[in-house]
């Protein structure tokens, strides 16, 4: 299924050529702006990837054709292909795991710079994201959030703020394996709670984190127990874990917020909107998608009337990689 507002349209890539775009932004984002390394081939190709994207599916924002924004979506059938989840070489996921749960694994978010003040990718992101979560019945969707650099000291006021406010039940908690960190990190770095819980101011945390982790605590997200130091790719990193029915009392409040242009808007939404969200997730793919359209239109506010919901064609498949 795509989802088109006028030139801008989110749906899974289909092609090489679209995946190919997809890890040239990333490349753009991660590598040149925020100083990962890479391989002397990524370079040549101007591509960020590794071995999980073989199997990955790109959820991705076009504009006039070009991919302007992505998530990187791992569901379990390719995790297993792949000897596991992205996140596992960070986190112990176990629990998770083996939750019995629905599962599916979201990563490398990232917006071209030249759109960041464009509300509308994000929202469409988000959008996309919540269209498969719902048509892959998915329970659990998680994944890591990022700061740049790699002393996690210098977000110590939000680190600490999410350990004491927000992590996940304890039946469900991801933990940070320091047994993955990179030669020479040390181990100490990896607690979350580098303040003492009366010194945590919540503005200045809030101040600290990133769009993204601000985005996630709106949609009521919690977070795993440590700080993974990602040496190589220039970033610290905690564990986020979303459970759909977790969903409700944000909901009620307000959905978006993940980008700094959101930053102090309220979005309200009917009183009825948690049933609805119920009914799409435990009812058939097919006659659950008028109420898809109806709650993605109401996400997109003013942008709503020049929304168009395409499904796919049944014989339509992605090309070989």
């Amino acid at each position: 299924m795509a989802i088109k507002v006028r030139d801008f349209e989110v749906r899974l890539t289909r092609t090489k050529e679209e995946r190919r775009q997809v890890r040239a932004l990333r490349y753009t984002v991660f590598v040149e702006e925020e100083g990962a390394s890479a391989t002397e081939e990524q370079k040549q190709l101007h591509e960020e990837y590794d071995s999980y994207d073989r199997f990955a599916e790109y959820l991705a924002v076009f504009h006039q054709g070009r991919v302007v924004g992505t998530y990187r979506i791992i569901n379990r059938d390719a995790a297993e292909k792949m000897g596991g989840f992205y996140t596992e070489s960070e986190f112990n996921i176990s629990k998770i795991k083996n939750s019995g749960a629905n599962i599916a694994e979201m990563s490398r978010a990232c917006v071209d710079p030249a759109y960041r003040e464009n509300a509308l990718v994000m929202r469409l992101l988000w959008v996309g994201l919540g269209e498969y979560i719902v048509r892959n019945k998915i329970g659990i969707v998680f994944g890591v959030a990022s700061w740049a650099g790699t002393n996690p000291a210098m977000s110590a006021q939000a680190i600490s703020y999410l350990y004491y406010n927000h992590l996940s039940p304890l039946s469900l908690r991801a933990t940070v394996d320091a047994t993955k960190l990179a030669e020479g990190v040390n181990p100490k770095l990896t607690k979350m709670n580098i303040l003492p819980e009366v010194f945590v101011d919540e503005a200045e945390a809030r101040r600290q984190m990133t769009p993204l982790v601000k985005g996630y605590l709106r949609i009521n997200a919690t977070f795993g127990r440590g700080v993974f130091i990602d040496k190589p790719f220039n970033s610290y990193d905690v564990f986020v874990m979303l459970r759909t029915k977790d969903m409700d009392s944000v909901y009620k409040k307000r959905f978006f917020g993940t980008d700094e242009s959101f930053e102090g808007e309220d979005f309200e939404l009917p009183s009825n909107f948690m049933q609805t969200l119920g009914k799409i997730i435990t009812s058939p793919a097919k006659g659950a998608m008028r109420v898809v359209r109806s709650v993605f239109s109401f996400m997109l506010r003013e942008d709503a009337a020049d929304a168009e919901y395409i499904q796919d064609k049944p014989n339509e498949e992605e090309e070989a990689e």
